[in-house]
């Protein structure tokens, strides 16, 4: 019965809606049934969550009261938990994104590639004339305090004047007189490797910290693995950007 049913419905004829007249095209599209119960679902359904909203608040009772009033506020109709006096954030942004999609095994690699691109650099640079390095002392000693008014650093180091304040590749007399000088000494040519060797250390500072920081995700992660374990702990110390949170295990002997 069902396919002589369909049989007829075959060669019924489709009916079509008809669309908006020519004389009201500029009433913009005309609204079909299907378009009007999507709209009236959602009507519907705006209005049962304000009267549920609106049962709710009825039914609150005035005296409740629990501590997440104290400790959170609405923010943007959202509630944002306070922040303690003198607490520190636990975690930055770019750590929380490395630790959920990263594996401990691959910030580790990343970790030791980066501390080889730095000891490379370290042994190209030397970090002679590095900003930030401390100076070194050099004391010179001398019997009388007329000596001391009248010493003179660049005859007590046997060199020029103009390389007195140099911390490397300060030759002495002897050497600028026997030797010819090699390398450049065009102002130019000099300006421009003092400003590549600036950017190389400004390089080696940023692989410094990415490092660090790198050293702390891991350990990050590792000990949110370690909390898994069901042995009984206690934690000593809060987890804060620059380092892990701290946590003693029970002792268990093992079988």
């Amino acid at each position: 019965m069902s396919s002589f049913r369909k049989a007829l419905k075959s060669q019924q004829k489709n009916h079509k809606e008809r669309s908006q007249p020519g004389f009201r095209k500029h009433l913009g599209h005309l609204e079909k049934k299907k378009d009007y119960k999507l709209r009236a679902d959602d009507y519907h359904k705006k209005q049962n969550t304000l009267a549920a909203l609106r049962k709710k608040a009825l039914d609150k009772n005035p005296d409740e009261f629990y501590f997440k009033m104290v400790s959170s506020q609405l923010k943007d109709g959202v509630h944002v938990a306070n922040k303690a006096k003198g607490t520190e954030e636990e975690n930055t942004e770019e750590q929380r994104k490395v630790m959920r999609t990263q594996d401990i095994r691959y910030v580790e690699m990343k970790r030791v590639a980066e501390g080889k691109k730095i000891e490379r650099l370290k042994s190209e640079l030397h970090l002679l004339d590095a900003d930030g390095k401390q100076k070194n002392g050099h004391t010179f000693y001398v019997d009388s305090k007329q000596e001391v008014a009248d010493f003179d650093l660049a005859r007590h180091l046997d060199t020029a004047p103009e390389l007195v304040d140099r911390v490397y590749n300060r030759p002495t007399l002897h050497t600028l007189e026997s030797k010819t000088i090699q390398g450049t000494v065009e102002p130019l040519s000099i300006k421009k490797l003092a400003k590549q060797r600036k950017h190389q250390y400004k390089i080696l500072s940023q692989r410094i910290d990415r490092e660090k920081k790198m050293f702390v995700i891991g350990q990050k992660i590792q000990t949110r693995k370690d909390l898994h374990d069901k042995n009984k702990k206690v934690k000593v110390s809060k987890e804060t950007v620059n380092a892990a949170a701290v946590y003693k295990f029970e002792a268990k002997r093992k079988r």
